[in-house]
């Protein structure tokens, strides 16, 4: 999907760390994660004002089974300070890594910086 013409897209994949009390759990009743409404990337809270657009990312069973399984849920939000973000939540941690390390910032979209007036 394109980005909007007037916002530039930065690949960021670092890990967000979303506010326990924020946890929207409706969706955990259909399979999803609790979608995090706040959540704190870089030392800044941001706040999901609207959820875009939703995906799932299928992979191959592990055990080489014919199944396929959820591996990332992905979600496009837009912050409440404007800011569109692709988020996701891996469904399995990975080997040797903070189990509780599930939720990432895949990429932002901002407006560009003004130039000098």
């Amino acid at each position: 999907m394109r980005a909007p013409a007037d916002l530039e897209e930065q690949f960021i994949s670092e890990r967000i760390r979303p506010a326990p009390e924020a946890i929207e759990t409706f969706r955990m009743a259909r399979g999803e994660p609790g979608l995090p409404r706040r959540f704190t990337w870089r030392n800044r809270e941001y706040v999901v004002a609207k959820v875009i657009e939703s995906w799932k990312e299928l992979g191959p069973c592990s055990s080489g089974a014919d199944e396929q399984y959820v591996r990332k849920h992905w979600l496009r939000i837009e912050t409440a300070c404007g800011e569109e973000m692709r988020i996701y939540c891996d469904r399995q941690a990975k080997p040797g890594s903070d189990p509780k390390a599930r939720w990432w910032l895949y990429a932002i979209r901002r407006r560009p910086a003004e130039g000098p007036a």
